[in-house]
């Protein structure tokens, strides 16, 4: 029998080899549990759509924070602004939205308030997100005209029960958080107020400088804190449980009314199922970029005062509000449209 010997293979058929072993291992991972080999969150950019129009508060804080949590993600983070609704529509995109981490919803109190006041709405603030953190805290504060015999917020409340339904109060339409807080701030000290709403916030600063209405309660602003400083308004108190730089000279509402506190926040969430390895690792990135001072400064410029949580703090709020704002919307006749 004649034996023939085989050339050793050429470099190229070498290279085909190792490549067919290296696609055949390849394909045998593919079969193995997939959390094995899942990419590290993020490998993507991260969308926060913020339901509102570009400019306002909640956009200029989501604003603030986009690069700073760009470094800390080591991913780009897209700001997407979609309003329409009353921030129904923005809300629902992300309720629908895959629960990867990759698209998140930056609200404010708009999120408890709107499922109770808007037949549109359709979600459920708990049940269709997972909290990821408290991004920043914004007191409101109680204005009045100077024309009102007051100075103090007990003053001022003395004054309204001697003119039960006289003391008209403006708010930025209805159902919205500021016609909400004036009625839980009324409830509370047993008085009754004339509502007068208006379309926006702008015309309700004016009213009350103009003497249309007697009173606003509304969220901290440099422009309010120069009216007050001018004497064209006076700043009675603050929702913030004390004092605030936000609004200088002012005295906590809860010295009078106690335990009555009334802050705009505005906060971080996921869609409802996200990982929750996913959102304690937004949550890290987001608490870290809160704490450096630069963004503290950049917040407090803005009118606001960044302050984390933990989702379950946030989670926690937002449970005890729906059922507060439940009780205001009940009482205050309001229903939904």
């Amino acid at each position: 029998m004649t034996h023939t010997r085989q050339a050793p293979p050429s470099n190229a058929r070498r290279r085909g080899l190792a490549l067919a072993l290296t696609l055949g291992t390849a394909a045998v991972a593919i079969g193995l549990p997939g959390a094995a080999f899942a990419q590290a969150f993020p490998h993507k950019p991260v969308t926060i759509v913020v339901p509102y129009p570009a400019g306002g508060t909640t956009d200029a804080l989501a604003r603030l924070m986009q690069e700073p949590l760009q470094k800390q993600l080591g991913q780009p983070v897209i700001i997407d602004n979609r309003p329409g609704a009353s921030a129904v529509l923005g809300t629902k995109l992300v309720a629908k939205a895959a629960p990867d981490g990759y698209t998140l919803l930056f609200p404010n109190n708009g999120l408890v308030i709107s499922p109770q006041v808007s037949k549109d709405a359709n979600y459920a603030p708990l049940k269709d997100f997972a909290p990821v953190s408290l991004v920043s805290l914004q007191p409101m504060v109680l204005v009045i005209n100077p024309s009102v015999p007051a100075t103090t917020t007990q003053q001022f409340i003395d004054y309204a029960k001697a003119n039960p339904g006289k003391v008209e109060y403006a708010s930025a339409g209805p159902a919205s958080f500021g016609q909400l807080s004036s009625e839980l701030f009324a409830r509370r000290a047993g008085i009754s107020l004339l509502h007068v709403p208006y379309k926006g916030q702008a015309p309700t600063t004016q009213a009350v400088l103009t003497g249309k209405v007697k009173m606003l309660l509304s969220t901290t602003s440099p422009q309010l804190n120069a009216f007050a400083k001018e004497g064209r308004l006076r700043m009675l108190g603050t929702g913030s449980a004390q004092p605030s730089a936000l609004a200088p000279g002012a005295v906590p509402l809860s010295q009078t009314l106690p335990n009555f506190n009334l802050e705009v926040w505005f906060g971080l969430f996921a869609p409802a199922g996200t990982p929750p390895d996913v959102v304690s690792r937004l949550n890290d990135a987001v608490v870290k970029v809160l704490a450096t001072p630069d963004i503290k400064t950049r917040f407090e410029q803005a009118g606001a005062l960044a302050a984390s949580s933990t989702p379950e703090q946030l989670g926690t709020r937002i449970a005890d509000e729906y059922a507060s704002w439940a009780a205001v919307i009940k009482d205050a006749g309001i229903k939904p449209e």
